[in-house]
């Protein structure tokens, strides 16, 4: 069971199946999905992806958080995450995605800045990563926010990325 990560405006509560049709609607905007690979041209392997996600174990304190707005708090807005690098590990990957329609009011910044602090000061995580496509400029804006620093490039997927890292000691940033 993941905390509650709420803030003044947002309601950031642990993903759930509940939150299934939502996060896949979402995905279907290729605007949403252009810097990111995955099935999301695929149906049935976006379904199982997404499924996998939501249902699979992950270690204490990581996983998925939804977000909602106070003001509308029966609409989903997007999720973020904190779970192992590629699945394995060591490095623990932090990311977010919102709908279109929140794109732009700082949402990702506010609910991403929320779970930087559960990673540093209740998980005890030494640092946090995030892979970004280099022409995703908002969500760089969102990494340069937080404090996270570029450290090279990566590759996932197939696909080129930039990497970025926060450490612990850099939590002041925010």
């Amino acid at each position: 069971m993941l905390p509650p990560l709420d803030t003044p405006r947002l309601l950031v509560r642990e993903r759930t199946l509940a939150d299934l049709e939502s996060c896949l609607e979402m995905d279907r905007d290729p605007d949403v999905t252009r810097h990111i690979a995955g099935p999301w041209g695929d149906p049935v392997a976006h379904r199982q992806f997404v499924q996998y996600r939501m249902t699979r174990h992950y270690p204490p304190g990581l996983g998925y958080w939804s977000i909602r707005e106070r003001s509308d708090p029966e609409r989903f807005v997007g999720w973020v995450l904190l779970i192992p690098d590629h699945g394995a590990g060591p490095d623990v990957e932090i990311g977010w995605r919102l709908v279109r329609s929140a794109w732009g009011r700082g949402i990702a910044s506010e609910a991403a800045a929320a779970l930087v602090r559960h990673a540093f000061e209740t998980v005890r995580l030494p640092r946090v990563v995030a892979d970004i496509a280099s022409e995703n400029h908002a969500s760089l804006r969102v990494a340069r926010k937080l404090g996270m620093q570029r450290v090279g490039p990566a590759m996932s997927d197939g696909m080129q990325y930039e990497r970025y890292r926060l450490v612990r000691e850099d939590l002041t940033a925010i």
